[in-house]
């Protein structure tokens, strides 16, 4: 809606647009997931990438190497060389196909050329990065004959404590939340067994941020680093289950020898 603008009130715009004209759903998502995205890494120390879609993840992930099956499951050439960063949005990207279509993509490090590879083939609205390689950059600005979103966000920009939101002219204003969920949050093990694997612990963190940054209500199943069933914004919690889990089972039947075999 005109007139509209988006400002910084107290220190200048950490954002950069590289290459198109982001609407207001479209930073709103990017925001959100380059948060996403920078928490995994500050936490998990390992790259991430995130596929946003209507100001929620359908999607979220570590730059872990992609299994064979994963690969075909996900429409990838078996023969394709992925960067770390490439497999993390590959597999964000891969847990629920069919909300990515359209996505804001987040990237937590320099988006290289395999990368722009993956997504140039892929619908989608935007992508958010600290920054890119000459080469990314260019196949990123050939998408969506040439008005492809792009944004480069400054990685060491923080913003003030203090949020504030407007509903109907009434001022909302709150200390933002900051927390980032990290191995300290998992040293109360209620079960009997108290041997907690740390690819565990990476996956319930990857789980605890991923659902920082969805929209109540919200349940989100991980598996080997990464989101592969995201529920969000149902009013009962058990249609939220629901939704998710079925995602999951998706996720899991989209390899199944049976369906990989299909023509």
């Amino acid at each position: 809606q005109k007139p509209a603008t988006i400002y910084c009130e107290n220190q200048a715009m950490p954002l950069k647009i590289l290459n198109g004209n982001p609407g207001y759903i479209n930073f709103m998502d990017a925001l959100n997931a380059w948060q996403l995205v920078k928490e995994l890494r500050q936490s998990i120390n390992l790259p991430a990438a995130a596929s946003f879609k209507h100001v929620s993840p359908a999607g979220a992930a570590l730059g872990l190497p992609l299994t064979e099956s994963l690969k075909k499951a996900y429409h990838i050439d078996p023969n394709a060389k992925l960067s770390p960063i490439a497999c993390a949005y590959a597999r964000a990207r891969g847990a629920d196909r069919v909300a990515s279509y359209g996505d804001f993509a987040a990237f937590s490090d320099e988006v290289d050329e395999s990368a722009a590879l993956l997504l140039k083939n892929e619908v989608s609205d935007g992508i958010i990065a600290p920054s890119y390689t000459p080469e990314a950059l260019e196949i990123l600005k050939s998408k969506r004959k040439g008005s492809y979103n792009i944004i480069q966000i400054d990685p060491s920009y923080e913003p003030v404590p203090q949020e504030k939101k407007q509903i109907f002219g009434i001022t909302f204003e709150q200390r933002r939340n900051d927390d980032i969920p990290s191995v300290k949050d998992l040293t109360n093990i209620v079960t009997k067994n108290k041997d907690l694997p740390d690819s565990a612990k990476r996956d319930m963190i990857l789980a605890l941020i991923t659902l920082k940054y969805t929209q109540s209500n919200s349940v989100c199943y991980v598996y080997d680093g990464q989101v592969i069933g995201n529920g969000a914004g149902q009013q009962a919690r058990i249609h939220c289950t629901r939704l998710a889990g079925d995602k999951a089972d998706f996720w899991l039947l989209r390899q199944h020898p049976a369906v990989l075999s299909l023509q």
